[in-house]
Order: structure tokens, then sequence, then C-alpha cells
């Protein structure tokens, strides 16, 4: 049960749209406990936040927003602090995006049409150690081998190595990525030979192209719906 006495929770809210992460603010607010909630736009601002305080309780991450695409903020974040639950909250209701959220180590599903109060017993519920799933979906259905074998793949990504791929799949050449990574070329091109290696592919074509298989519509190209 969560400790309303003397228990202090850090929770970040990822979300690009200001109104949805006043309602998600709304919504942990009436947890009843001590709480530090900051909020980020985009995932620079996420990764700078979490960074600068890593031992948050909880991020309530949007699957679509400025520097993430498809499961590619979720695998950053389960690589990067994996200590740290992590629940997705997004506008897409599919059922394999959904399943896939949780193979890369989601511990919560949020729609964004649940209700303020039905929100707030999901975030409840992780806080206290559980996993919210939405009710009308089942994680035992809907997986075959060779994409659970991709996912297993992808998971087994360095944080860094992460970036690199979601770089990658952007078209960024290698002195683009050593830029913005503030990197050497070399140290670039070391991510991009283990990517391939731990994907089992030949070139980084192929390793976007394995990404966007198990990624559904959100990576590479457009991204998910919120």
């Amino acid at each position: 049960m969560l400790d309303a006495a003397t228990a202090l929770y850090r929770i970040v809210i990822a979300d690009d749209h200001p109104l949805f992460r006043g309602a998600l603010r709304e919504a942990v607010t009436g947890l009843g406990v001590r709480l530090v909630i900051t909020e980020a736009g985009s995932f620079t601002e996420m990764s700078d936040l979490i960074s600068a305080d890593p031992d948050v309780d909880l991020v309530l991450l949007d699957l679509a927003m400025p520097g993430v695409k498809g499961f590619s903020g979720l695998m950053y974040l389960r690589a990067q602090y994996p200590g740290v639950p992590v629940v997705i909250v997004s506008a897409t209701e599919d059922a394999d995006v959904i399943r896939r959220c949780f193979e890369f180590g989601a511990s919560g599903f949020i729609p964004k049409t649940l209700g303020t109060e039905a929100m707030r017993d999901a975030i409840r519920m992780v806080l206290d150690g559980g996993t919210y799933v939405p009710v009308d979906i089942d994680l035992s259905t809907g997986r075959d081998s060779e994409s659970a074998k991709l996912v297993t793949r992808l998971a087994s990504l360095t944080p860094q190595q992460v970036r690199v791929l979601m770089m990658l799949s952007e078209g960024l050449l290698n002195k683009q990525i050593a830029y913005e990574l503030t990197v050497s070329e070399a140290t670039v091109k070391a991510h991009v030979s283990a990517i391939l290696t731990k994907l089992g592919v030949d070139s980084r074509t192929q390793a976007v192209i394995a990404a966007s298989k198990i990624a559904a519509e959100g990576w590479p190209g457009q991204a998910l719906n919120g």
C-alpha cells in the first residue's frame, strides 16, 4: 500500500501535449500521498530530468513525442534505468502495440480514453509494485516465435545503442550521430557494429528494417498516434 504518511513519490510525466500532462497531473495528485511531479514534453527533456534524479519512482510515458519513435523511448528507459517502473500512456488501443509495450518491460499501459479515477487506480497499482494491464488485453496471445526473438535482441541493446538505432532510423549519418551524442565517429561505428551483431543483421538498413518489424507503425516513419 502507498505510504501516505512519510513516503515521498517522485513521478515524471512525459507527454508532448500540455493538456494531457495536466490530466495526468490531476490523476496523480489525487493519490493522496506526498509527491514531486516533473513534466517533460520531449525525449530530451525526459532524459535530462531522469538523469538529474535517477531515483524517480515512476515514469508516465507517451509512446509518441519529439525524439521518440515507436518503442524507442521505452527501450531506452528500461535499458538505462532498469529499476524505474514505466507506464505507457497512449491514444492507441491496438492490442499488438499494448502487448509489445509489456514485452519491452512496461509496468503498465493506460489508454488515454481511461477516466481519471481509473487512471489513478492504475498508477496506484504500479506504485504498489504491481502491473496494470487493460482489462480487455490478453498478454498470452498474439506473439510468434520470430518476433519474440527479435524483441529479445532489441532488449539487449545498451542505452547508447538504442539512441544510435533511433538516429539510424531517422537516416542520420555516423558524423551526424557523433555530433548529436558528443562522441567520436569511431565510437559511433563501434556502436553500429555492436547493434548489427546483436540484431543478427549485416547492414544499417537491415537493422532499421528489423526494428520496424517489431515497432508496429511507429518506427521508422510516422509516429504512433499519441
